[in-house]
């Protein structure tokens, strides 16, 4: 009989404890409220989920609150949400979500203040929920300073302005001829600021392609510049000095031999200057006055004035 009164006993003490289990309301402590925050950022028709906290600046944001449910046990709550972004702006609500965006990149804590409202007159629970955000400039362009033709077997430097925020990694590499390169490999380095520089030496002329793709935590962005390669200009500079001093040369040759002056033989010039005057008388005693030329060579003597006729003196 007593061991009757026992089994009773702990069948009413069961059925007692089972009845207050079921009759405790969950919602009087917000420790079983679970969840967490989500961030969506929409470019375009393009929407990413950011649930690390990386986010990209002046772009659509929105940060919902996810709460974990899965007995459905708050179904009847009221919920009441308070959002400081951290940069100043606090946005009220009851919908578990916020639509904003961050205009300048920067660190900033998300911290979100959750109302809950279990039943009509117990008091407002709350709980509070944050969240450190890095903001980051996507890269939305790549652009070379400098010119776009360069001279072959030189040592050529190459700048190029990234506008996205550091770090980054750099992945690129040049095509001669702009031929694709099916091995797909590339020249991997880190950027640490918005300035990439590139060394490199073209060993053939004509166009050259460079691919370059650069990579945050945030985006991504590849493009392609075509770069003209020319002779180098020593080799014209060297050219056009030889043909201008052949030139020179050719002139100063020509200049020379027409501006000489013209020297003469001594005996050629004493034989120009031997000239006889002769005076001869004819037959009706009319006389005249003769020249003549003789070609004497130097040494060779011969009086000027010859007895040829009758001779006069003054």
């Amino acid at each position: 009989m007593e061991r009757n009164n026992v089994a009773w006993i702990l069948m009413l003490l069961l059925l007692a404890v089972l009845g207050v289990a079921e009759t405790a309301d969950p919602l009087t402590d917000l420790e079983n409220i679970a969840g967490k925050l989500v961030f969506y950022q929409m470019d375009g028709n393009a929407t990413y989920v950011r649930d690390t906290g990386d986010l990209a600046s002046d772009i659509p944001t929105e940060t919902m609150f996810e709460l974990f449910d899965p007995q459905k046990s708050f179904s009847k709550a009221k919920f009441t949400y308070t959002w400081d972004l951290g940069n100043g702006e606090v946005i009220k609500g009851t919908e578990p979500v916020v639509r904003y965006n961050y205009a300048k990149s920067g660190n900033y804590t998300l911290r979100l203040k959750v109302g809950v409202n279990v039943t009509e007159y117990a008091p407002l629970l709350t709980d509070f929920y944050s969240m450190d955000v890095q903001v980051l400039d996507a890269i939305k362009n790549i652009e070379l300073k400098g010119p776009s033709d360069y001279e072959v077997s030189q040592n050529t430097s190459l700048a190029f302005h990234v506008d996205g925020s550091p770090p980054m990694w750099v992945c690129w590499r040049f095509l001669p001829n702009c031929v694709p390169d099916t091995s797909g490999g590339c020249t991997l380095s880190m950027l640490y600021e918005n300035t990439l520089r590139l060394n490199h030496t073209f060993t053939s002329i004509g166009v050259h392609c460079l691919e370059i793709t650069v990579r945050n935590d945030i985006s991504k962005l590849q493009t392609s510049f075509s770069l003209y390669v020319k002779r180098a200009s020593n080799t014209h500079i060297f050219f056009v000095l030889s043909c201008a001093a052949i030139l020179v040369a050719t002139f100063s040759f020509i200049t020379v031999i027409a501006c000489r002056p013209r020297h003469f033989n001594r005996s050629q010039m004493a034989a120009s200057g031997n000239a006889l005057f002769l005076k001869n008388q004819d037959s009706e005693g009319q006389s005249s006055i003769l020249f003549k030329f003789s070609n004497i060579e130097m040494g060779e003597k011969e009086p000027l004035l010859l007895e040829f006729g009758t001779q006069y003196s003054s």
